[in-house]
């Protein structure tokens, strides 16, 4: 898992007048909004005595511990501990770790790493969204797998052939082949768009709104930026498309939420969202059925142990992207982590810790070592000079 990335945390609708508890790369986080309104994330952990915050009650701009009281703003700095009474003057250590925020596209997105504002990658751009032409139908779901082998899959045109019946004809026609990818690169990601042959569907009125005809040939594919978004697009024909934005945030190693907006331009009306959403969730037991007997369950480091074909062409251009992150220091070191889990209370670094390196109370997150020594600031520099 990886920090200096935006993950979505919750819902815009599901963040109102209390504290959400989210458990985000293996942490723990509290989730409120302040008195005017604005979303606010702060590591979980209460600084004097290790008690929840979100157990807490929400104080004007602060949220306020549930075991002694003392309250945090959303900067993570405690306004008051009771204890010392009103008029004290409040440690300057007595602060917990804050993470910048973004609201968009309905949901809240928190930025879980330490980069300061000009250095930090993008939250994946949704154009359609908002456009009186397309629809956007929202889910989610949390899903026990590890999100890299959801996203390989996604980048994986082969497996649509045996995995999915409405994708492709399950191995039955003898001509069936992938087409040679050109993968696109991008500064976060990869990915490309290629054709299938593809049978009609059993949903007679989806088929023939979306143009969809008999032994179709669809113009569609995925492409991923950052460890955990991705976009997938579809094109039954050349006025209909359906563009499908996924934002995973890992629970854990183990497990992810997945935030799904669908954007689709042809039946367009809130009626026609369940039979999408029946269909994702027909599509998403598939591929779960298969991933989750996979071996290994985590997604091997080297591409040597796994025998690669052309059509894996993406999925290993994705993996050198997570070796460029590695090299950056932003990789979590899970083991350690794990080890640890029950005797020391970490927090992910925020970007007030590399504004102020000294005087944290909880120790950050063990990461994995850097082997990029210099070239961050580098970049930085190139950044500055662009």
């Amino acid at each position: 898992m990886f920090i200096n990335f935006w993950y979505p945390a919750e819902w815009s609708h599901n963040l109102t007048d209390k504290p959400v508890k989210l458990r985000m790369l293996g942490q723990d986080f509290v989730l409120f909004r302040d008195g005017d309104g604005i979303a606010r994330c702060l590591s979980n952990t209460c600084i004097h005595r290790g008690a929840s915050l979100s157990g807490g009650r929400l104080k004007g701009d602060c949220i306020e511990c549930p075991y002694h009281g003392w309250q945090f703003d959303g900067d993570g700095r405690c306004r008051r501990i009771p204890s010392l009474g009103t008029k004290a003057r409040i440690p300057a250590r007595a602060r917990i770790d804050a993470y910048p925020t973004d609201e968009r596209y309905g949901l809240v997105f928190a930025f879980l790493g330490d980069l300061p504002e000009e250095q930090r990658p993008p939250i994946m751009d949704v154009p359609e969204f908002g456009h009186p032409d397309w629809h956007a139908h929202c889910e989610d779901r949390v899903t026990q797998l590890e999100y890299r082998r959801a996203q390989e899959n996604a980048l994986d045109p082969a497996h649509n052939e045996f995995v999915h019946p409405t994708h492709g004809f399950s191995g039955t026609r003898d001509d069936y082949f992938v087409p040679q990818l050109d993968v696109q690169d991008t500064e976060w990601g990869c990915g490309f768009i290629t054709t299938y042959f593809a049978p009609p569907l059993k949903d007679k009125k989806m088929s023939a709104a979306s143009g969809r005809s008999e032994n179709a040939v669809i113009e569609a594919g995925t492409f991923v930026e950052g460890p955990t978004t991705l976009c997938t697009k579809i094109h039954p024909t050349a006025e209909t498309a359906m563009h499908q934005y996924g934002f995973k945030t890992p629970i854990d190693e183990f497990s992810y939420r997945s935030f799904l907006l669908q954007m689709r331009n042809f039946l367009i009306t809130d009626e026609h969202d369940g039979r999408f959403k029946e269909r994702n969730q027909v599509v998403a037991d598939q591929d779960r059925e298969v991933l989750s007997v996979i071996n290994p369950t985590i997604t091997p480091e080297t591409l040597g142990v796994e025998f690669f074909m052309p059509a894996d062409k993406a999925i290993a251009r994705y993996r050198e992207y997570f070796k460029d992150w590695e090299a950056r220091g932003w990789r979590i070191d899970v083991m350690e982590a794990t080890r640890n889990r029950k005797r020391v209370a970490y927090a992910i670094p925020s970007p007030g810790r590399r504004a102020q390196p000294k005087g944290w109370i909880l120790d950050p997150v063990p990461m994995l070592p850097s082997t990029r020594t210099g070239i961050d600031q580098l970049d930085a520099d190139a950044a500055g000079q662009a």
